[in-house]
């Protein structure tokens, strides 16, 4: 039997299941969150693209949340969206691709994941595996969550992202806490 975490372990002593269905089980929740982010931010961004017109804002609290329906063509919250270069796709693609295969790798190779860990990562997965889907096939993501303040607004996003940032927030929170 290959070694198991202490955690899944005790996990398993406790509850009287086999340390291996722990795993097995954990993965198993890691990846329906990351399909239910994927699923809702798909679902979301298709709301919103037959329902709202480009560029209308729809104010949900008044002086700090609105829906816009805006479309990105940079990464997370805009970034290079102004670029014009014609490799910007594929490049932005070729590397969305890169670090999905690497959050697989990841996911798969752990032995001692943390729930913190896989959480994470499924977040990362589910959002990322979305907002590339739209990339390959629309060339751009569609965001409309708008948060602002008087007049900083924060960049726009969506439900991906959301889950891309909390998901590695999660990450950063389980190495600080393992040293």
């Amino acid at each position: 039997m290959p070694e198991e975490s202490s955690q899944a372990v005790n996990v398993a002593a406790s509850s009287g299941v086999p340390a291996g269905r722990v795993s097995t089980l954990k993965r198993i929740v890691c990846v329906l969150i990351a399909v239910m982010i994927f699923a809702g931010d798909q679902i979301t961004k298709r709301i919103v693209q037959r329902s709202i017109p480009h560029d209308t804002e729809i104010p949900v609290i008044s002086g700090f949340f609105n829906i816009i329906h805006t479309e990105n063509t940079g990464i997370a919250f805009s970034l290079f969206a102004g670029a014009s270069s014609p490799w910007k796709l594929v490049l932005l693609i070729g590397v969305s691709f890169a670090l999905l295969i690497t959050v697989i790798v990841i996911g798969l190779k752990s032995r001692d994941m943390t729930w913190g860990t896989g959480v994470g990562l499924a977040m990362i997965l589910g959002g990322a595996a979305s907002n590339l889907l739209d990339r390959i096939r629309f060339g751009q993501v569609v965001d409309f969550l708008d948060v602002y303040y008087r007049s900083y607004h924060w960049p726009t996003f969506n439900v991906a992202d959301s889950a891309i940032v909390v998901g590695a927030g999660l990450l950063i929170i389980e190495i600080l806490i393992s040293k």
